[in-house]
């Protein structure tokens, strides 16, 4: 199931990665909705990537709506706020190439570290939540 690269994961891991990048991107998220209230891309774009695995959503559509996320992060003037919304674009364009799941958690890792010094926590929360036959790739230096 599981090759040397993100990359390389079959369709089932590859969904599997979609749903965690999800999950920590959303964890972050009220970091961005507090500071940003009327701007839903990167809400959108988690939901994106959570409707694309249920085979609900075409990847070019969960990307589209990375692109968005992106942008709701470009205009963001709080760090915290940019890089939890950086985190919902990888999220979504993880439909399109697993590898962006990686991207998703470490920004989602930077928002916690910005808004709170909470970046270790944020990153134990993800690996509990990672199935542990993907954990080796998304964090190869973690002991086992």
């Amino acid at each position: 199931m599981v090759a040397k690269s993100a990359r390389q994961f079959d369709e089932q891991a590859h969904r599997l990665l979609t749903v965690w990048a999800a999950e920590c991107a959303e964890h972050v998220l009220p970091i961005f909705e507090e500071t940003y209230p009327q701007d839903d891309r990167p809400r959108n774009a988690i939901e994106a990537a959570r409707a694309w695995e249920c085979c609900e959503l075409p990847m070019v559509d969960a990307r589209k709506a990375a692109f968005a996320a992106h942008a709701a992060a470009r205009a963001a003037c709080h760090p915290a706020a940019r890089a939890a919304a950086r985190a919902a674009g990888h999220a979504a364009a993880t439909a399109h190439v697993a590898d962006h799941a990686r991207h998703a958690a470490a920004y989602a890792v930077k928002a916690a570290e910005i808004n709170s010094n909470a970046g270790r926590v944020e990153t134990n929360w993800q690996v509990q939540r990672l199935p542990e036959n993907l954990r080796p790739v998304l964090f190869p230096t973690l002991q086992h």
